[in-house]
């Protein structure tokens, strides 16, 4: 910390104001404030702004974390949704997955997934 005959640095400034406001507020303070700030971001940000931050976090945590964190939040999230929905819940998505990936893909994509099923089940798919 600066002692009395010097000037305090931003940073330093920065954080002994962080620590009193948290000091002088609640949550409900933060909720708030995000909040707003939310609200202002999004009226004043396109879609591309928001592709574009989520594309540079994805990378970010990406770089900083292997292939083990993904499994486990992925897990993590299985549990929790399966936990939250029911049949009729992944019965009604599968069915939308059916039919986009129907629409996006043409014969050959099916003949290849076949052949590898068949691979994999121990057929003969040549």
């Amino acid at each position: 910390m600066a002692n009395n005959n010097e000037k305090m640095s931003r940073e330093e400034a920065g954080r002994k104001g962080g620590k009193k406001t948290a000091r002088e507020h609640n949550k409900d303070f933060y909720e708030d404030i995000g909040q707003k700030g939310g609200e202002k971001t999004a009226k004043e940000h396109d879609k591309e702004f928001y592709q574009e931050i989520g594309e540079k976090g994805g990378n970010k945590t990406s770089e900083e974390h292997g292939k083990e964190f993904y499994e486990d939040i992925g897990e993590k999230g299985g549990k929790k949704t399966a936990r939250e929905h029911d049949k009729e819940f992944y019965q009604e998505i599968g069915e939308k997955g059916g039919e986009q990936t129907s629409k996006n893909q043409d014969k050959e994509f099916y003949q290849e997934i076949g052949k590898k099923g068949g691979k994999k089940s121990g057929g003969d798919q040549d």
